[in-house]
């Protein structure tokens, strides 16, 4: 269980290995998992809000999910997002990894915060709305297993030491097998749709790695955040929207 505590000490906030001269590259296998337990502990948390006696108010109570989410994630992967929003502006790789490793935080940077805190409120509180909820937990663990798709087929762009070269430079097709194996068993509980979703996020890293190589060099930290951001973004946004037309979204799945 090494690797899912590294992999839960590098992804939460939670602390369960205190050692950090360990191979990180053992807690890639781990990465889908901890994205279950974040989409179970938010479907688990809105269960329990729902034995509560009163009128639930879903605009409310997702944005308390949004916030839980950004605490318990520590706002890693939105601080990439911000910081490649930002790099928009920069001429030429090298510009915009220096723009990337700058702590100050610009225009794009705050818009992309307030997109994805936005795309986020509104997502979850239509998925509330909709009784499809249970949905939060492929957008949560598709995304980081995407994450180990590129630690293991993208080069390491920034040169000297960076947050995601331990996993970059140790990432192998082994851990992209299992983590790409575990995430299809988590999805295939909710059927077609899980299933199209993952092959729909993989199409799009895929993408999102050739524009990386051509703008970056390679990838990052920042980069790996960036990628997961989108992913959830995106994910839940075609859940909402699928839960907003077909109430009984749940339907999809094949295990109930």
């Amino acid at each position: 269980m090494k690797g899912l505590k590294l992999a839960i000490s590098s992804l939460t906030i939670l602390r369960c290995s205190g050692d950090p001269s360990q191979d990180l590259s053992v807690s890639l296998y781990w990465f889908p998992v901890v994205g279950l337990l974040i989409g179970g502990g938010m479907f688990g948390f809105l269960r329990i809000m729902e034995l509560w006696p009163h009128v639930i108010w879903p605009s409310g109570l997702a944005l308390l999910l949004v916030v839980g989410e950004a605490w318990i994630t520590r706002g890693l992967h939105m601080d990439g997002l911000a910081d490649w929003a930002d790099s928009i502006g920069g001429i030429g790789g090298n510009r915009r990894l220096e723009i990337m490793k700058d702590t100050s935080v610009g225009v794009f940077g705050v818009l992309a915060l307030i997109t994805a805190f936005s795309v986020r409120w509104v997502s979850l509180g239509c998925l509330i709305t909709s009784s499809s909820f249970i949905w939060v937990i492929p957008a949560m663990s598709i995304p980081r297993t995407m994450m180990v798709e590129l630690c293991a087929t993208v080069p390491y762009a920034r040169p000297g030491k960076g947050t995601g070269r331990a996993f970059v430079e140790t990432a192998s097709l082994r851990h992209r097998i299992v983590a790409h194996s575990i995430c299809l068993c988590i999805c295939y509980p909710f059927g077609p749709l899980g299933i199209v979703s993952m092959g729909m996020s993989l199409i799009i890293t895929k993408i999102f790695a050739v524009r990386c190589r051509h703008s970056f060099g390679g990838i990052t930290g920042d980069l790996l955040g960036t990628a997961n951001e989108m992913l959830t973004m995106l994910l839940l946004l075609v859940y909402a929207f699928i839960g907003s037309c077909l109430p009984a979204l749940t339907g999809w799945l094949w295990l109930r």
